[in-house]
């Protein structure tokens, strides 16, 4: 049900508003001032505001300019007396969406209400498309490691040397690899993705290099491999360290000779294609313990990029929450919400054993949750381990 602030000092205009506006389906709140009125939204989230020019303590124009300054996404609409008019034309002109005249018409009144949340609703559509249609996100942070990976990635990207990146469970590999390839020769070619660990061993080969019809019992047609489908761009192999030895074996054929063979048929296919592996794991030690290839491990690792933890760049974490606050308010058609310093110092204090993808996850629990301002409260009652 859509939120509706009524601010103006006239309690009969209030009755009336509220009565009608009630009556069509909206939840209303009143405010018999613009001091009063300017409280309660910053208190909780409306998607509309009806506000009075005239009214004690706090006007009309001045309640306009502190609310966009809050939120400039929320729409308010000027309720305006017959000698107000030119006021309300430069309220309209400071970022009202409109103006009502008194005593309003209620046609107009309801289509005005309806035409703001309908142009609010499709701005944050907007935003949500652009976010899913733009390109690749932005590696956040200022700190020294982070600093030290950009200028890591604008070095490697412009050359074909294979990249190896490392780093714990949800530090943002992926995103490196991501950005590797957008800024290199390649970026207008595709950049296909592999995650080896949610291949079960047996289908990994067919996934990677495609099979023939009738290959084996399950092969109804023909299947063209990752490799084919990164001719010309990029290849990504996620998890590279929990790939079978003789998976192994066929990637670093297809590196040494830049030619691949789909399961179940007898000849090559030339592959142009540029391999980023990442993994979780220490390689050396997996090839201690026979489970990688050493000669893989070196064709795959002429670069090594190696991903910091959260916890090795807690100075970043102000800069991530901010952005996690907006991109995921928009994403709810929310506003961004607001957060305190003290709430901010005891997130660089916990422990981020998930790393990027555990801060992600806390800051939208914290947003469902807590109310317009995430406090110190809402970080120990939703986010601190409970003793």
């Amino acid at each position: 049900m859509p939120s509706i602030l009524i601010i103006d000092d006239e309690k009969s205009i209030r009755k009336t508003l509220t009565e009608i506006l009630s009556y069509e389906g909206y939840k209303i709140e009143e405010a018999a001032d613009g001091e009063e009125g300017l409280k309660k939204f910053k208190e909780k989230n409306f998607d509309l505001v009806l506000c009075d020019i005239k009214m004690p303590k706090l006007d009309g124009i001045e309640f306009l300019e502190k609310a966009k300054e809050i939120n400039d996404e929320i729409p308010i609409i000027i309720i305006s007396g017959h000698g107000n008019i030119e006021t309300a034309v430069e309220a309209v002109k400071k970022g009202a969406y409109d103006y009502i005249s008194k005593p309003p018409d209620l046609n107009r009144m309801l289509i005005t209400l309806r035409n703001a949340m309908e142009k609010n609703s499709l701005v944050a559509e907007t935003k949500v498309l652009k976010r899913k249609v733009g390109k690749v996100q932005e590696i956040v942070g200022e700190s020294l490691p982070i600093k030290k990976i950009k200028e890591t990635i604008d070095k490697i990207a412009p050359t074909e040397a294979r990249v190896l990146i490392t780093g714990d469970n949800g530090v943002g590999k992926e995103l490196v690899a991501r950005w590797i390839h957008e800024k290199s020769n390649r970026s207008d070619g595709p950049m296909v993705e592999v995650n080896c660990a949610a291949i079960p061993g047996e289908l990994i080969e067919s996934e990677l290099f495609g099979h023939e019809k009738g290959s084996f019992t399950s092969a109804v047609k023909q299947r063209i491999g990752k490799f084919e489908q990164a001719n010309g761009g990029t290849l990504f192999l996620d998890e590279i360290g929990d790939m079978s030895l003789n998976a192994q074996a066929k990637v670093l054929r297809a590196l040494q000779e830049a030619k691949i063979t789909r399961v179940g048929a007898d000849k090559d296919i030339n592959v142009d294609v540029r391999v980023i592996a990442a993994t979780n794991k220490d390689l050396l030690k997996e090839v201690e313990n026979k489970n990688f290839r050493l000669d893989l491990y070196h064709r795959l690792g002429v670069i090594i990029v190696h991903v910091p933890s959260l916890n090795d760049r807690l100075s970043d974490i102000p800069l991530l929450v901010d952005r996690f606050l907006e991109d995921i308010g928009a994403e709810y058609g929310q506003p961004k919400k607001a957060i305190d310093r003290k709430a901010l110092d005891l997130l660089q204090k916990h422990n981020w054993t998930g790393n990027i993808r555990e801060l992600r996850n806390v800051v939208e629990r914290l947003i469902i949750l807590s109310g317009k301002t995430i406090t110190t409260d809402d970080i120990e009652n939703y986010v601190l381990p409970k003793k």
